[in-house]
């Protein structure tokens, strides 16, 4: 079992390797021990390479890897603030259309998971899919009630594939680690671990199918939306059946108007639900684009397909408001403040520099009215900054950003007016309300009551403690500061001079008192038939020169 693995692993780098070295990356592959050179290129296709950029040359790269980096790669596009912005914009356009997979392996799956022939499970099944990804691909299908729904299927053999890949991206993310200064500052193998976890969520499809559940239940609060049905009974890891939904895309504004349908209104729901769905639930769509959202006939949403959500604790929702609110009020300082809770701030991080990074962002969406200014590209580039100052922003917030930035570019093109901020500002003053609500105030407090009894009943203890170590002399004071150590250095060569000098000054009088009394005795000073005076001397004098020296090179005189 073992040594298949390994096999499979050993021709997977050889693959990786190779291709890697192919797309002009070869420096990658040599900086982590893996020798394979591009001598088979033609001469063409290498001077081709030094055309493409570096974030295209890497977006060839992962669609050419396969399934695996492809969703990687879509996956890293929501992470600005660990990712270069011109890598980014390549990631993005990332390609998930691959060929469908045959009927044949469909149909296997199915019966494996479900345990029942197909034709016993369905009264119908399509054997043309009507959409293929990477991942899986998605059927048409009736139950034997005659209840029509859509049945999602994992590609056969992608679960080996993908932990072989992740596998192999694990370990060159720790070599590249020790082998680049770029891949320790980007923090690879932070990175790597967090879209393998990301990845390997997405692709249980039970946890879709309990978060579509979850959608559908938050969603009966706003009438205007629709979510599809989960149908538990044939739902798996590898299968997921949910309802039928028959809308129109987005995308598709001309048969939107077509049927009447008012494409402002649209807009500006889709963007209402995303906003309740962060600020209120808490809980949102990680990918609203327009193959996710469809406009049903009776005017309402329906959004599909939700295997990327995003999730925001309370903690976390009060700071976006506030940092909303701080965009809509162009205030550097609300900004740095909401940062601060939000994200992880190095101590070694130059707050002037910071302050004056965000202020020039500021400058940017200065005077410019809020329909023109983009809350996601604000955001994104909010996380730039945060990327330049080695800031670590939680992941469920840069999915975020990533969502805003989506649904902003799907209402914008449906309602060329609309202002994101005038829609996101009720939201964020609501959830600053509720927080001021004495209610909410003593709720917390009663929350925290258990935290707040446990550490005044730990201070007598304490107190008994520091007050026993007293006794004992043994109280200990410990003091930092960045320039303590040059500080005691300079002390402890002052203090080395001083000791020298008195050394000096002692020898200086003892000297002085055997020639007084040997001028008194009118005799030579003479220790064990050596002339102590003559040595003497010569030592004082080579102290003397040493200590004039010493001073002299200080350059302090």
């Amino acid at each position: 079992m073992q040594r298949g693995k390994r096999i499979r692993q050993l021709q997977r780098y050889r693959t990786i390797a190779t291709t890697i070295a192919r797309s002009g990356l070869g420096y990658v592959s040599d900086g982590i021990g893996i020798q394979e050179k591009n001598w088979f290129l033609r001469n063409p296709e290498r001077a081709e390479l030094h055309t493409k950029s570096i974030g295209e040359r890497i977006r060839l790269l992962l669609e050419e890897l396969g399934p695996t980096f492809v969703k990687l790669g879509q996956l890293a596009s929501t992470r600005p603030d660990l990712i270069p912005a011109n890598i980014i914009v390549e990631l993005e356009r990332l390609q998930d259309d691959v060929p469908p997979f045959p009927y044949e392996d469909v149909q296997r799956i199915i019966e494996a998971e479900l345990g029942d022939s197909i034709t016993n499970l369905f009264s119908s099944f399509s054997i043309t899919p009507i959409a293929a990804a990477s991942i899986g691909q998605v059927h048409k299908a009736t139950l034997r009630d005659g209840t029509e729904v859509v049945v999602k299927v994992q590609r056969p053999g992608i679960q080996k594939l993908v932990e072989t890949d992740l596998n192999i991206l694990a370990d060159v993310a720790k070599v590249s680690e020790g082998a680049f200064e770029l891949a320790q500052h980007y923090r690879l193998n932070e990175i790597v671990e967090e879209l393998s976890k990301a990845l390997r969520q997405e692709m249980d499809y039970s946890i879709e199918a309990q978060s579509t559940e979850k959608f559908m239940i938050n969603s009966k609060k706003l009438p205007y939306i629709f979510v599809p049905v989960v149908y538990w009974d044939y739902c798996t890891k590898r299968v997921l059946t949910t309802s039928y939904v028959d809308g129109i895309k987005l995308s598709d504004r001309k048969q939107l108007e077509q049927l009447g349908i008012n494409t402002k209104l649209v807009a500006e729901r889709l963007a209402t639900v995303i906003f309740h769905q962060i600020l209120i639930d808490g809980f949102f769509h990680g990918d609203p684009h327009p193959g996710n959202v469809m406009a049903l006939p009776d005017g309402r949403l329906a959004l599909l397909d939700f295997g990327m959500v995003g999730r925001l604790s309370p903690h976390t929702k009060k700071h976006f408001a506030s940092l909303v609110i701080a965009l809509r009020n162009q205030s550097s300082k609300g900004v740095i403040r909401a940062i601060s809770y939000m994200g992880v701030i190095p101590d070694e991080v130059d707050q002037a520099k910071l302050y004056a990074d965000v202020d020039e962002m500021r400058e940017k969406y200065y005077q410019v009215p809020l329909n023109q200014i983009s809350l996601g590209t604000a955001i994104r580039d909010l996380f730039s900054v945060a990327n330049r100052h080695h800031i670590r922003i939680p992941s469920e917030l840069t999915l975020l950003g990533k969502a805003l930035l989506t649904m902003e570019g799907v209402t914008v093109a449906l309602d060329p007016k609309i202002s994101i901020f005038n829609i996101a500002e009720p939201f964020g003053k609501k959830l600053f309300m509720e927080q001021m609500d004495p209610r909410e105030i003593w709720k917390g407090l009663l929350e925290d009551a258990p935290d707040y009894f446990e550490l005044v009943s730990d201070i007598p203890a304490a107190l008994k403690q520091l007050s026993l170590v007293i006794r004992k002399g043994k109280l200990r004071m410990e003091v930092e500061s960045p320039q303590l150590d040059t500080l005691m250095k300079k002390m402890d060569r002052i203090s080395n001079q001083l000791s020298f000098s008195i050394v000096l000054l002692a020898l200086s009088l003892v000297m002085v008192g055997l020639i007084v009394g040997a001028a008194l005795n009118h005799s030579q000073s003479l220790f064990w038939g050596l002339p102590v005076i003559e040595i003497g001397f010569a030592v004082t004098l080579a102290m003397f020169v040493y200590v004039i020296y010493a001073i002299i090179r200080s350059g302090r005189f």
